[in-house]
C-alpha cells in the first residue's frame, strides 16, 4: 500500500472514531448554538484578544495572576485590540512598539461585576461593549482570539454580532470541545480511542472518595508513586503526589481519610470527577506544539517541540525551551499526537494547541511515550514561540523562557528593569540583543516577569537566565 493510500486510511479511522466520540458525548448538540460565530480561517477583520483565564479552576490563590491577561498583547498587531481588568505597566507599551515592533493596538478595559479574572464578562458591559460594538461595526466584523474558549468568550462575541450586526468568529473551539482538550478525563479518554492505551499512563477515574482510594490501591502496585488530579487544572496546581510506602499499610478508613484531606487541600467540589494515575519516574516531559486550522481547510501543522523546564517533585511548569532531544524521538513525538490534534480538529478544534508527554527510559535507547495531557489554550511555551517568530525574522533561534522572581523585584518599575538589563535587551530595529521580556505586571505584587534568553546554543541561553541575568538585575 502506498503513502498516500496508508494516509487515507488513517484520516479515514480517525474521522470514524472523532464521530463515535462526539455522538457519545452528544457534541453535535452542544456545538449547533455557536456555530454561527465559528472561525473560517481568515484574517481580514479587527483581532480581540482576551487571556480570560477564569475557566481554569484553582488559580485565584495565584499571587498576581490576574496580570497575566496582558500576554495577550503579544498577539496583539496593528488595528487589534486587546482587553484588561488592571491597568498597563508603564512603559511596557513603549518598550512593545519601539524595541520590538509589534503594531499599536488598542487597549481596553474589562469591568467584570465579580472576580479580577472575568475579563470576557467584563467586555459585555458600558463604554468598553460600546467600543467593541462600534470596532466591528465599522470595520464589517470582528475576530476574538482569546486564552481559550469559554463560555463566557463565545457569549460576548453572539452579543457582539447581535447588537453590531456584522459577523463576530471566535478563534477557538467552541465550549464543549474547549474541554474535550482541557478536560483531563475527556482528553484521555479521546487518546485512548485514537491511538491506544500504551500511549497513556496508567488512569482511573472517580466521582467520590471510596472509589477514588480503591483505585489507587490498585495502581500502586510496583511503582514509586501515585498522583491525584483534577481534571481542569492548569500546570500542576491540581495535582498532589503520594509515595506508594507511605499508603500501602494503611486500612480503607485511613486511606480514604487521607484521600479526604487531599481532595478538600485542592478546593475539590463534591461529586466533581477526579483522576488517580500512576506518576512516571521520569524528568523528560516534552511538549508538540499545534496550530489545528478549521475542519477542511487543511491539517493540523506542528510548529515545534519544546522541552519543558519543571521544578519540585510535583513538577510545576517554570519555562521552555526548543528541543534538544534526538530527532528520533522528536519525530516520534510528533507521530504519537498528529492523530490526536486531527481528531481533536474532527471535533470542531481550532486555534492554538499543545500536548504534553512523557519520555520513559533511556532517551538514546528505546524509550516508551506517554501523552500525559492537552493544553487547548495559549499558554507559557506557545506565548513565548508566538512572540519569537513575530519578532525575529527566518530559523527560529536556540533560547530558553521561563519566569524570573526575586523579593527584591517587588515594585521596581519596568523602565528601570530595561534599564539595568540596557543594550541587552533585544532591539529589531538593529537585530542586536539576547533578552526580550514579556508578562511584567507581577513585577508590582511578587517581583516576577517572565524574560527569554537568545543565545548560540542551550547551555548559554541557560546561562544567559541563571547568571548574566541576575547580575545585570543585581539580585
Amino acid at each position: 500500500m502506498s503513502i498516500p493510500d496508508r494516509f487515507a486510511m488513517d484520516q479515514r479511522r480517525i474521522e470514524k472514531i472523532a464521530k463515535n466520540y462526539s455522538d457519545h458525548h452528544d457534541l453535535e448538540k452542544a456545538n449547533a448554538q455557536h456555530v454561527a460565530h465559528y472561525w473560517q480561517g481568515h484574517r481580514n477583520w479587527p483581532v480581540l484578544h482576551l487571556d480570560d483565564v477564569s475557566g481554569i479552576p484553582f488559580l485565584t490563590g495565584v499571587k498576581g495572576v490576574d496580570e497575566y491577561q496582558h500576554r495577550a498583547r503579544v498577539r496583539c498587531g496593528d488595528g487589534d485590540l486587546f482587553a484588561t481588568v488592571t491597568d498597563p505597566t508603564p512603559g511596557y507599551e513603549q518598550y512593545c512598539q519601539d524595541l520590538l515592533g509589534m503594531g499599536s493596538p488598542q487597549h481596553v478595559y474589562s469591568r467584570p461585576t465579580d472576580g479580577a479574572l472575568e475579563v470576557s464578562e467584563g467586555c459585555r458591559r458600558g463604554e468598553t461593549y460600546q467600543q467593541l460594538v462600534e470596532k466591528a461595526r465599522s470595520a464589517g466584523g470582528l475576530l476574538i482570539e482569546p486564552y481559550m474558549g469559554i463560555e463566557a468568550t463565545w457569549e460576548l462575541g453572539a452579543k457582539i454580532a447581535a447588537d453590531s450586526g456584522v459577523p463576530i468568529q471566535i478563534v477557538a473551539p467552541p465550549p464543549a470541545v474547549t474541554w474535550v482538550a482541557n478536560d483531563k478525563a475527556f482528553f484521555t479518554e479521546l487518546v485512548r480511542d485514537v491511538v491506544g492505551e500504551e500511549a497513556l499512563v496508567v488512569t482511573r477515574t472517580a466521582v467520590d472518595v471510596e472509589t477514588l482510594s480503591r483505585h489507587l490501591r490498585e495502581i500502586s502496585a510496583g511503582v514509586k508513586r501515585v498522583a491525584i488530579k483534577r481534571t481542569r487544572c492548569a500546570s500542576a496546581m491540581g495535582n498532589r503526589l503520594l509515595r506508594t510506602a507511605e499508603i500501602v499499610d494503611l486500612s480503607t478508613t485511613e486511606l480514604e481519610a487521607l484521600v479526604s484531606d487531599v481532595l478538600s487541600s485542592l478546593d475539590w467540589p463534591v461529586g466533581e470527577e477526579v483522576i488517580a494515575c500512576v506518576w512516571e519516574e521520569t524528568d523528560l516531559s516534552p511538549s508538540t506544539q499545534w496550530w489545528i486550522p478549521p475542519k477542511g481547510s487543511a491539517l493540523p501543522r506542528i510548529d515545534g517541540i519544546y522541552e519543558q523546564i519543571l521544578e519540585g517533585e510535583e513538577k510545576l511548569f517554570v519555562g521552555s525551551r526548543p528541543s534538544t532531544l534526538p530527532a528520533t524521538l522528536n519525530e516520534a513525538l510528533v507521530a504519537q499526537s498528529r492523530p490526536v490534534a486531527h481528531a481533536l480538529q474532527e471535533l470542531g478544534y481550532v486555534g492554538r494547541c499543545s500536548f504534553d508527554h512523557l519520555v520513559v527510559g533511556d532517551p538514546l535507547g528505546d524509550p516508551e511515550y506517554r501523552i500525559t495531557e492537552c493544553n487547548g489554550r495559549w499558554g507559557g511555551t506557545s506565548t513565548p514561540m508566538h512572540l519569537i517568530d513575530r519578532v525575529i525574522p527566518g530559523e527560529r533561534p536556540t533560547y530558553r523562557a521561563q519566569d524570573f522572581i526575586d523579593e527584591s523585584l517587588i515594585g521596581v518599575p519596568f523602565p528601570q528593569i530595561c534599564e539595568r538589563i540596557g543594550d541587552r535587551l533585544l532591539d529589531v530595529r538593529s537585530g542586536e540583543g539576547q533578552f526580550l521580556l514579556y508578562n511584567v505586571g507581577p513585577l508590582r505584587q511578587s517581583g516576577k516577569f517572565d524574560v527569554i534568553a537568545i543565545a548560540a546554543d542551550s547551555d548559554e541561553s541557560d546561562r544567559l537566565l541563571t547568571e548574566v541575568l541576575p547580575e545585570m538585575l543585581g539580585v
